[in-house]
């Protein structure tokens, strides 16, 4: 971050900054050393802050919230331009809530069974674990995407492969970073600056984008219906020849 703060009414402390974010002192301190937040903005023998550690910080919390470990949020906000304004890093957090996923719960082995609906071998926990939806924890628990176990389910019985379920997992993960990406590109550089000209509040933003994602969802599907019926009549084409 340049210092380019003309006055210093545009500067508040660390104490202000504690108070407005909710952080102790020595938490923010960690997180400028980890340098996700800039350093402060000295003046003599002491150092100040403006609104962009104010919304990197919002950011940071935000991201705990969701169970982001501190080496994710430092991938997370090395991402983030250091020249970003504070209206563009405050984007990430209004546009980073209704995107995530619901937070895994941890139950018991019995508990996992009993969401399940059937018994489930070890082969099946790791074809699970491959999937992205349970993780066996130090406790002896679990923790489960508890919206996408029906899902796994249907792909045990199946019968689908831990190899195939691990490379699906891959290519998940894969595109869906990549659409994620791109989405939240095509909001800030051409949904976000159309909310700022109307003057509306980043709530309506927020709105717009938790009701954004179901018809997200259901437009991936069709296109994905779509291409894979295209590929069918490409292969029978090309078996006709």
């Amino acid at each position: 971050m340049t210092d380019t703060v003309d006055s210093v009414t545009d500067l508040i402390t660390l104490d202000e900054l504690s108070r407005r974010v909710g952080m102790s002192v020595r938490n923010i301190r960690f997180y400028t050393t980890r340098g996700l937040v800039p350093p402060p903005i000295r003046r003599g023998r002491s150092g100040y802050y403006t609104s962009e550690h104010v919304v990197r910080l919002d950011l940071v919390r935000e991201l705990q919230t969701h169970g982001f470990t501190l080496a994710a949020i430092e991938g997370y906000m090395a991402r983030i331009p250091a020249n970003a304004t504070p209206e563009t890093i405050a984007l990430h957090r209004t546009l980073l809530a209704p995107w995530m996923a619901d937070l895994p719960e941890t139950v018991s082995r019995k508990e996992l069974v009993r969401r399940a609906g059937r018994p489930l071998s070890e082969d099946d926990l790791d074809t699970l674990n491959a999937l992205g939806i349970v993780y066996p924890t130090k406790q002896g628990k679990y923790q489960v995407a508890v919206a996408h176990l029906s899902v796994g389910v249907a792909l045990l019985d199946l019968g689908m492969p831990f190899e195939a379920a691990l490379a699906a997992q891959d290519i998940f993960t894969a595109h869906g970073r990549a659409i994620a990406d791109e989405l939240t590109e095509l909001f800030r550089t051409r949904v976000w600056p159309a909310y700022k000209e109307t003057g509306a509040p980043p709530e309506h933003l927020r709105e717009l984008v938790e009701k954004f994602k179901p018809v997200t969802v259901a437009a991936l599907v069709a296109a994905y219906e779509s291409a894979v019926d295209e590929t069918k009549r490409e292969s029978v084409a090309r078996r006709s020849r």
